[in-house]
């Protein structure tokens, strides 16, 4: 056995019985835009932020498969520099979150979304949200996920991150991910989950969630959640809250009374300003605190 077919083995044995087929990439690019399934788009409150300053754009990660594909934003001149992994939405690595690692990348971050759902579909080319759901999301592998998000993090470390700065921030899907990765990573320093889901149907892809996880939450997580959000009920995060609290861990969770789901997307209708932009700051002051 060769040391590709060693990588890919070892990467194998990670995904027991969820039928993964290695080398099986279907997305490479990533273009540009934003996907199908959020038109229209709020163009009156999309926020868009230029790369004067930066290197940005798209990347490949290695992993133990292939190559996947990334956006990357960071400082153009300088480094190391702190590095953020900024977890998709389910509607994949579209302009929106290439425009969050921009943000991160002006405040002197390096930044790096990867296209996790890239083994099983292209998330920004379907128009419907249950056929989204159906056929890539509910197709995704926690344990792909954690692999994947962990070669990101060895590529930041060859590319001008510096990995023991490490932080996690994600949106909705990507939220419910932020929660996971702390309880993956010992190197975390920090995490902020958005919305993310707390509580769900144990599976073979999916076989724990944060709310079964929080007392093995290694890094600080802040939760943001909305009070009208009709997707994440309020005592399912009380739930979550408890048991942070039980654990005797350092997380947290704020919730915006007023704030529905997807409060953070600025390109869509569930946009609130105040919410939004009042969990940004909490969110650089929570990096911050911890190190990030």
């Amino acid at each position: 056995m060769d040391k590709e077919e060693e990588i890919a083995a070892d990467f194998d044995s990670l995904l027991p019985g969820v039928g993964f087929s290695r080398r099986a990439f279907v997305v490479t690019t990533l273009g540009a835009g934003f996907a199908i399934a959020v038109q229209p788009v709020m163009a009156q409150t999309a926020i868009r932020t230029g790369t004067d300053g930066l290197t940005a754009g798209e990347v490949r990660v290695p992993t133990g498969d292939g190559e996947m594909v990334a956006y990357r934003a960071q400082p153009a001149s300088g480094g190391p520099f702190p590095v953020i992994l900024v977890v998709q939405e389910i509607f994949g690595v579209h302009e929106h979150i290439a425009d969050v690692c921009r943000r991160l990348a002006k405040l002197g971050y390096q930044a790096i979304a990867p296209e996790l759902f890239a083994r099983q579909g292209d998330p920004r080319t379907i128009s419907n949200v249950q056929e989204l759901l159906s056929t890539i999301v509910s197709k995704v592998p926690d344990a792909q996920v954690m692999s994947d998000l962990d070669a990101c993090v060895a590529w930041a470390g060859a590319h001008g991150g510096e990995p023991d700065r490490l932080g996690i921030t994600g949106f909705c899907w990507g939220g419910r991910i932020t929660w996971l990765y702390a309880a993956h990573n010992p190197r975390l320093k920090a995490g902020v989950a958005w919305y993310g889901r707390l509580v769900g149907q144990a599976s073979a892809l999916t076989p724990a969630h944060p709310v079964d996880l929080a007392a093995k939450i290694q890094a600080p997580v802040l939760g943001l959640y909305g009070g009208a959000d009709q997707g994440i009920p309020l005592d399912t995060v009380q739930a979550m809250r408890e048991r942070l609290e039980a654990a005797g861990g350092r997380s947290m969770i704020h919730v915006y009374d007023e704030a529905p789901h997807a409060f953070h997307a600025d390109y869509r209708p569930s946009y609130r300003a105040e919410p939004a932009q009042d969990g940004w700051q909490r969110m650089l002051a929570w990096f911050r605190e911890h190190g990030v």
